[in-house]
């Protein structure tokens, strides 16, 4: 069994300007380092012993600031925990996808069940890489992945209707042989 922190990474411009990124590599910005090192403050004593991540720059430049400050290994880094793939989505407001397609994705978008799968199998190698620390793991990684995994772990108890997941926030998980069951989360009422 393994514990394991999932965090989102910290905000970027399209995140302040309501821009679906999906797979498009956004880097932080100042606000989204000040997220990022709150968070690391937020987990500094949950006894942490390393540090993995989504390898898209606004993930792993969050996962090097908790590292940083908590003073672990990582990131080392996952392609399982990119975000999901909005494809012809990207680049979009969610007002411009309403309009347009009706649809809050895309019609291409990656559905709920591969985002799933591949963030699982990633977690699992994860765990499995990091067997020999003694210690729970933070993986950084994405909004959209997390909604996800937060409602596989819940079995779609949450996030409830109309929460969303914070830049920054954290949200724990167990993960073992029967799959992953969700610890805690933190997701809020949207605007």
């Amino acid at each position: 069994m393994t514990v394991i922190t999932l965090v989102r990474h910290g905000q970027t411009d399209w995140n302040m300007l309501g821009r679906v990124q999906g797979r498009t590599d956004i880097p932080l910005n100042d606000t989204g380092r000040a997220q990022a090192r709150e968070a690391a403050e937020a987990l500094r004593h949950g006894g942490y012993a390393a540090v993995v991540s989504s390898p898209l720059s606004r993930a792993r430049e969050t996962a090097e600031i908790i590292a940083g400050v908590l003073g672990v290994p990582g990131p080392a880094l996952y392609d399982g925990l990119v975000e999901r793939d909005y494809a012809s989505a990207e680049g979009m407001t969610s007002e411009d996808l309403w309009k347009l397609q009706r649809r809050a994705m895309g019609p291409d978008a990656e559905s709920d069940e591969a985002v799933a799968t591949r963030a699982v199998a990633a977690l699992r190698d994860a765990a499995a890489a990091h067997a020999h620390v003694d210690g729970p793991l933070i993986a950084v990684a994405h909004g959209s992945l997390i909604r996800v995994l937060i409602a596989l772990a819940s079995d779609g108890e949450f996030p409830r209707p109309g929460e969303r997941v914070e830049n920054g926030s954290q949200h724990a998980f167990r993960l073992d042989d029967d799959g992953l069951s969700l610890l805690s989360y933190s997701a809020v009422p949207a605007d």
